[in-house]
């Protein structure tokens, strides 16, 4: 089974978010969700924090901008995460929870 570039963000994101004892949850799309939800959905530090995962040079779509401008307006942190930020994101995590 191939691993998608998407997914290796994903597994990078997910060992972060252990590392630093970040509870996540990563809801399932489907013809029953939200459309446009992020990847994950954390609490950290009782604060909301929404992760988009992308690879490479891919883009978000205009939903998922939405959500992420939605999220961000009702006070809770959101962040689309590539290769190029993660360790920015990471130190995102570990100085927020100090």
């Amino acid at each position: 089974m191939a691993t998608t570039p998407e997914a290796k963000v994903k597994a990078k994101i997910k060992t972060i978010l252990k590392e630093h004892n970040v509870y996540y949850a990563m809801p399932i799309g489907s013809g029953y969700g939200n459309a446009g939800v992020p990847d994950f959905l954390c609490c950290l530090q009782g604060q909301f924090v929404a992760i988009e995962a992308k690879a490479g040079k891919g883009k978000t779509t205009a939903l998922q901008e939405k959500n992420l401008r939605d999220i961000k307006m009702s006070g809770g942190y959101a962040w689309v995460v590539n290769e190029e930020n993660l360790e920015e994101f990471k130190q995102w995590v570990v100085e927020y929870r100090k």
